[in-house]
C-alpha cells in the first residue's frame, strides 16, 4: 500500500503540474514512443543523479547562503549534463548524435528542478527523510512519475489533436484540459 500511495502521489504532483513540472518536455515526450523512451530515461536520469547531489547541498549547506541554493543546483545540473554529454560522445558518437536532444531538453526541465527543490523542501519539514536513499529513491519516483504522466499523455495525444477537436483547442489547450481534469480524478485517489 505504501508503494501505491507515492505513485499516486507523485502521478498526481506530476499531472496537477505543481510547479510547472515540465509540461512542455511532457508534450515533446507524448509526441512519439522514441521520443518519450529517450525523454523518460533522460528525465530520470537527472532527476536521480541530482537528488544524489542534493542530498549533500541540504546536509552541508550552511543556512546564512541557503539563498544560493537555485545557483547550486544549476551548476550542479550543469555537470552532471557535461559529464552525460561527454561520457556520451566519448562512448559512441552515433549514440550522441542520436539522443543528445534528449538529453538538451531534459537536463534544465522544470521537473529535474522541481524535484531537487521538492525533495528538500521534504527533508527540511521532516528530519527523518534526510538520508541518502531517502533522497535518491525520492529522485527515482520523481522520474518515474514523470514517466506515467507522460504514457498518460501519450494515450491521449492523436485523439486530442485530431480534426474531431475544434481548431481553437487543438494541441496545447486541449492537453492543459486534458490534464486538468485527469489530475484531478487521480488527486481525488490520494
Amino acid at each position: 500500500m505504501f508503494i501505491v500511495n507515492d505513485l499516486i502521489a507523485l502521478l498526481a504532483a506530476n499531472l496537477i503540474l505543481n510547479q510547472a513540472l515540465g509540461t512542455s518536455t511532457l508534450f515533446i515526450a507524448a509526441n512519439n514512443r522514441r521520443n518519450l523512451t529517450w525523454t523518460a530515461v533522460a528525465i530520470t536520469l537527472f532527476t536521480t543523479v541530482g537528488s544524489f547531489a542534493a542530498f549533500f547541498v541540504a546536509a552541508f549547506l550552511p543556512e546564512s547562503v541557503r539563498d544560493l541554493t537555485l545557483l547550486i543546483y544549476t551548476l550542479i545540473i550543469s555537470i552532471i549534463y557535461a559529464l552525460i554529454l561527454s561520457a556520451m560522445f566519448f562512448f559512441s558518437r552515433n549514440l550522441f548524435d542520436r539522443i543528445k536532444k534528449y538529453v538538451h531538453i531534459s537536463a534544465f526541465n522544470c521537473a529535474v528542478m522541481g524535484t531537487l527543490f521538492t525533495i528538500t523542501d521534504r527533508a527540511r519539514a521532516d528530519a527523518s527523510f534526510m538520508h541518502l536513499g531517502d533522497f535518491v529513491l525520492s529522485g527515482l519516483e520523481a522520474g518515474i512519475g514523470f514517466v506515467l504522466t507522460s504514457l498518460i499523455l501519450t494515450a491521449a495525444y492523436r485523439k486530442l489533436n485530431s480534426a474531431k477537436v475544434p481548431s481553437s483547442f487543438r494541441g496545447f489547450p486541449a492537453m492543459l484540459i486534458y490534464l486538468g481534469i485527469i489530475s484531478m480524478a487521480v488527486y481525488a485517489l490520494k
